[in-house]
């Protein structure tokens, strides 16, 4: 049968209370104690009920994480962060997966908001969200990750504009005239802040903006970009290099050069998104704009359990990472 705390009390020779403080605030336990406590912890095998505690607090110890696409590295990276830090102060991470669904996302709001988690941290799919703000008008810490934020409220991005404007001025430099930039058709905020900063880098060389056509895809996996591969193909006259809103999708448009027998880079340059691991290991490796997805994810829980506390001298703060252009072989 399950051992229960006060059958650790007893064998402890302790009262139930004591041991509670044991295992929620220990260092008001006197240190022999506590050393009893907790060696007959370990002889019973006793596991606390978290469930239980939490329908005596009201207060549990996680936090959820609400992402767009788990099947994406670079949210494995981002979670790392999450995780890791979270780990470090106590906590425990719901992690939910919208699948870039806004209709997913709303349900898993609620469903973390009923399990009475401490904050949330959200990749969005859009710029507001009612879900959102009901949330936080009912107490809730929400921090928003890689979206654009509100002077009222955290949170952490990369400088994406920034990101479009290396990626874009990169391939300026090489000579390329004519460059297809491959998007999501969900107009997710992060990859249209990409393409303006793609423009802009266009503008400041005096040159038009119809070098940048757009193809837009259902989703920015490998598969999708495949099938953009194709529709580039078709385009006449056919542009010289693509820049695509992640490495994935980057991924799926090098497979269909190669299978068509397109050079890359000399028929086609091809530019990624994240730098994630599978860049650099490309049969032909991708130039990429590197987002540094761990420290964002490490940041926004550091900024969330921070707000969750209630300091007083908390101070709403917008944290944005620089970009970095790496410079691989399917440029140059």
């Amino acid at each position: 049968m399950k051992v229960t705390v006060h059958q650790v009390a007893r064998r402890a020779n302790v009262s139930v209370g004591t041991v509670s403080n044991v295992l929620n605030r220990p260092q008001i336990v006197a240190p022999a104690t506590r050393d009893r406590v907790l060696r007959v912890i370990d002889e019973l095998g006793f596991v606390r009920n978290e469930s239980a505690r939490h329908l005596r607090t009201g207060v549990a110890r996680a936090i959820g994480l609400v992402i767009l696409d788990l099947s994406n590295p670079f949210f494995s990276d981002l979670m790392r962060g999450v995780e890791d830090t979270a780990y470090e102060a106590g906590y425990s991470v719901i992690v939910c997966n919208s699948n870039e669904d806004p209709a997913r996302e709303e349900s898993y709001i609620r469903v973390l908001e009923e399990r009475g988690v401490t904050g949330m941290l959200i990749i969005p799919m859009g710029p507001s969200s009612p879900a959102v703000e009901r949330v936080r008008a009912r107490g809730t810490a929400v921090i928003r990750v890689t979206h654009r934020i509100t002077d009222d409220e955290c949170g952490v991005g990369s400088d994406d504009l920034l990101g479009g404007e290396l990626a874009m001025g990169h391939l300026l430099g090489l000579g390329h005239e004519r460059v297809c930039y491959v998007t999501s058709a969900s107009h997710i905020w992060p990859t249209d802040q990409r393409r303006e900063g793609a423009l802009t880098a266009v503008r400041k060389e005096g040159k038009s903006d119809e070098m940048l056509r757009d193809i837009s895809v259902e989703h920015l996996n490998v598969a999708h970009g495949r099938d953009a591969g194709e529709r580039i193909l078709g385009l006449h006259p056919r542009p010289t290099a693509v820049i695509c809103a992640n490495d994935q999708v980057a991924l799926g448009v090098l497979q269909v050069m190669i299978r068509h027998g397109v050079r890359v880079p000399d028929d086609m340059a091809i530019v990624g998104f994240d730098d994630i691991e599978f860049a650099s290991a490309a049969t032909i490796p991708l130039t990429s704009i590197r987002i540094p997805r761990y420290e964002i994810g490490r940041i926004a829980t550091e900024l969330l359990l921070e707000e969750a506390d209630g300091d007083p001298d908390h101070v709403h703060q917008r944290v944005v990472l620089q970009p970095e252009l790496v410079v691989r072989e399917s440029t140059i």
